[in-house]
Formats: C-alpha cells, structure tokens, sequence
C-alpha cells in the first residue's frame, strides 16, 4: 500500500493558494480513482481509499501536517509515503522529484520530517518566489493569478500521472520521464 499526501490547508479561503498545489492534486487523484472517503477524526484529515493506494490531505493546518501523516502511516503501515507539496525554489511549472532531503523552510515539510522523519518520496511543484523575501508567506498564501491558473490544470494532471508512477516505478525512472521544466510564463509580481 501506498499513501499519497498533499499538502495544503484546509477551507475555502486556501482552495486556491499557491501553498495548496498539493492539495489541488490529490482532488485530482480522487477523483479519477473514484476513492472511498475512509476518513476518521483520528486521522486529522481527509482520507480516501482505491486499491492499493491511500490519498491523504490533512486538514490539521500546513504547519501540522505532521501530526495527521504519522497517525495515518501508524494506522495502515503503508510501504512508501509519497508528499505532494508547493516549493518556492523552483519556477512555476517545473516539476522535480527526490527522496528524504531538507525542507527548505517549508512547514509542512518541518512538521513531517519531526513526526516520521524525512525517509519519504517528493513531488516537488514549482510555484516562484516573490520579489522580497519578507512577502514569502503572503505569496504563498496568495492565489493563483490568473495567467497561470490557465496551466495549472496541466501542471496538476501531470503531477497526479508522476505520483501514480512513484507508487509502482523506482524513483530514478519516474524522475527522468516526469521531470518538467517550465515552460509558462512567469506572471509579474
């Protein structure tokens, strides 16, 4: 079994952040896998089931995310855990994939690598970084802007193909056939 996470934060006011990309495609996956919703207030997210494969989103806030993936994992022992999640050091559009690594400042990241370590498969999406390091939270706490929400579909699509492949293909395979540059237009900011 397999447990794909996305990352994000629960509510209509972060549907379409930038910091809720991993969400958009773990919707995606659910709903192209017509999953079961097997979510339980013990797992402090929403948890949908087809096959062999668990979809997760956590609905415990970005900075807890932790928390809902180490009950979950304790719950179903799957054999690989894949995160789904935004990363401001790749450009809008690229998409990367590795093992374990540092989080980059990135709190969901921070918050699993304390709960179950960082022994876990990435799906790396690109989303920019602001002008200024001090706008990084609202930036990520921003939506979409138009121009781009154009791609995303595209971007999320993709995404969800790459994390279905992690789940069956080696790391190196997957990296080399889904690896995506950008190719967008970057918006202005």
């Amino acid at each position: 079994m397999t447990l794909i996470v996305g990352l994000g934060n629960p509510g209509t006011k972060y549907k379409n952040n930038r910091h809720n990309v991993g969400f958009m495609v773990i919707d995606k996956l659910v709903d192209d896998h017509c999953a079961s919703d097997i979510s339980k207030n013990s797992f402090q997210g929403e948890l949908f089931k087809s096959s062999n494969l668990l979809f997760l989103k956590p609905t415990t806030f970005m900075n807890l995310s932790g928390e809902s993936v180490r009950v979950v994992s304790d719950y179903f022992k799957p054999n690989d855990i894949i995160v789904v999640h935004d990363d401001l050091d790749l450009p809008f559009g690229t998409v990367r994939f590795k093992r374990g690594g540092g989080h980059g400042g990135h709190n969901g990241l921070k918050s699993i690598d304390a709960h179950i370590g960082d022994d876990y498969l990435r799906v790396r999406i690109g989303i920019g970084k602001p002008k200024h390091k001090t706008d990084v939270a609202n930036y990520v706490l921003d939506d979409f802007p138009k121009a781009q929400l154009e791609n995303l579909k595209d971007i999320i699509l993709h995404c969800s193909k790459a994390a279905l492949a992690l789940s069956q293909k080696e790391l190196k395979e997957v990296s080399s056939t889904f690896s995506m540059k950008n190719n967008f237009e970057q918006d202005e900011l």
